[in-house]
């Protein structure tokens, strides 16, 4: 008896890429799809720009380091010490959500000499807290007080805005003009017109604002209290805007 093979092994191959031609077709279509259509031209302009404001916040840092033979007598000093600093912040008015504790150490103090292992001679305690003052014309007699309770570091200020939105929205319009006019400044070059705005990207970020402080001790002359003298200058913050246009005839 006369055996037959099948033929379908044999026309499988040849059926295979019809059948995965409109797969193939799909995939593609879906990636082609994300490229936006347009007979014009893709230009993307870079712009830049600033607002400044008078900072309305400023933050300090304040500390107490002390120092004992042994940990335990370095820590107690210590927390004495600071006990009468946290009061003079809270005397002064700041809320507790403003102040924050930034650090605690305590560390060995060593004697070093020629030819010997180095010897503890004591230990060094220190408590940081950071300190936000919401009414920059109060900070030069916070920083006094500070110091008069026991403070014996203070680093600071560093000057903020409180609420920096409308000054970003203000960077960012100026920053999408520029970006506009140097547009139609290619279009017309080009004989051309700006159609339309294609994509906006806040790529370069922003800038945090940059104060430019000056604090200087005051100056104590015949018993007369001075404050200490704090300039807050004005914070500038920065808009970077990536701007894609069409261009067209």
């Amino acid at each position: 008896m006369r055996r037959f093979r099948s033929a379908a092994p044999l026309f499988a191959p040849l059926f295979a890429p019809l059948l995965l031609a409109p797969l193939l077709l799909a995939v593609a279509g879906a990636a082609w799809s994300q490229v936006p259509a347009t007979d014009g031209t893709l230009v993307s302009v870079s712009a830049q720009a600033e607002a400044t404001r008078v900072p309305d916040i400023a933050t300090v840092s304040a500390g107490v380091v002390t120092q004992a033979a042994d940990a335990n007598a370095a820590m107690q000093a210590n927390a004495k010490q600071m006990d009468g600093v946290m009061r003079a912040i809270r005397d002064a008015g700041i809320a507790e959500r403003d102040v924050q504790t930034s650090g605690i150490t305590l560390n060995p103090q060593y004697r070093y000499a020629e030819n010997q292992p180095p010897a503890i001679t004591g230990y060094q305690a220190s408590n940081t807290v950071s300190i936000k003052v919401r009414d920059i014309g109060k900070l030069g007699r916070v920083l006094d007080a500070l110091v008069a309770s026991g403070a014996n570091q203070v680093y600071g200020p560093a000057f903020e805005i409180d609420k920096p939105e409308a000054a970003y929205d203000e960077a960012r319009r100026a920053a999408l003009a520029k970006a506009q006019a140097r547009a139609n400044m290619y279009a017309e070059a080009l004989g051309m017109r700006v159609r339309r705005i294609v994509s906006i990207d806040e790529g370069g970020g922003f800038q945090p604002p940059m104060p430019m402080p000056m604090m200087a001790m005051g100056r104590a002359e015949k018993g007369v209290a001075y404050d200490t003298a704090v300039s807050p200058g004005e914070s500038t913050l920065t808009a970077h805007l990536n701007v894609v246009f069409e261009l067209g005839r």
